[in-house]
């Protein structure tokens, strides 16, 4: 196959903007290279600028209810990787997407969408009633269940007990790298419990929850965010 050179154009540098959490830039780093080196063989791999930001200030700010602030920092970091030749633009986090249109704004970059992404999908796959598992502002917050209803799909949230143990093993655990069978149990038990209330579908709605839950091997089908969006990067980078 040819090389990034010989096809011109038709191949675009990607800027991630990541850290947020490290575990699962690492994972979108992963997964984004081995499908392009996939497709185009040899020693090809993606070509990529990231932008590694520090988690505590951003969620700092968000605790505070400075969402204002938490954007500034992500908006500043596109900028970042716009001067650095990036063409587009990649979220690692799906509660980060809150900020996607300040970001679009500011940069002129076009910002491949997990939320559009995860949607096209589902809607692809004529579910119509999907449970959604993410941290407690992605779960409660109108900015990402917005995306999936807008192609007709019913969103579902656990019981808020359960909410709340999922936003805990998500920063206490994941974000930090780590994994416990205790917390595997807990989000079996999640998507058991969305399996009993008509739900078609669980939505991994945070990059970092497939550390715990196997897609393949649940009584529902389940979305993983963060290898749909992956999957979405290297289709833009090969145009």
């Amino acid at each position: 196959m040819p090389g990034f050179g010989a096809r011109g154009n038709d191949v675009r540098k990607l800027g991630l903007i990541g850290g947020l959490s490290w575990t699962s830039t690492a994972l979108y780093y992963e997964a984004i290279n081995k499908e392009v080196a996939r497709r185009m063989g040899g020693l090809h791999s993606a070509p990529l600028a990231i932008e590694s930001l520090d988690l505590a200030p951003i969620v700092a700010a968000q605790d505070a209810g400075d969402w204002n602030g938490a954007g500034d920092m992500l908006t500043a970091a596109a900028g970042r990787l716009a001067a650095s030749g990036a063409e587009g633009i990649v979220l690692c986090s799906n509660m980060a997407h809150k900020y996607s249109d300040g970001i679009e704004r500011s940069t002129g970059l076009q910002l491949i969408h997990i939320g559009h992404v995860t949607a096209d999908r589902l809607a692809e796959d004529g579910v119509k009633r999907a449970g959604l598992l993410g941290t407690r502002q992605t779960m409660t917050d109108d900015f990402y269940r917005a995306w999936i209803e807008s192609r007709d799909i019913e969103v579902a949230t656990p019981e808020p007990a359960m909410m709340d143990e999922i936003d805990r093993i998500i920063f206490e655990e994941l974000v930090l790298g780590k994994v416990s069978r205790i917390s595997q149990r807990t989000l079996k038990t999640a998507i058991t419990n969305l399996a009993q209330t008509r739900n078609q579908a669980v939505i991994l709605a945070c990059t970092e929850l497939v550390m715990l839950v196997d897609p393949l091997a649940n009584v529902l089908p389940v979305y993983d965010t963060t290898a749909l969006h992956a999957h979405a990067a290297v289709d833009w980078i090969m145009g």
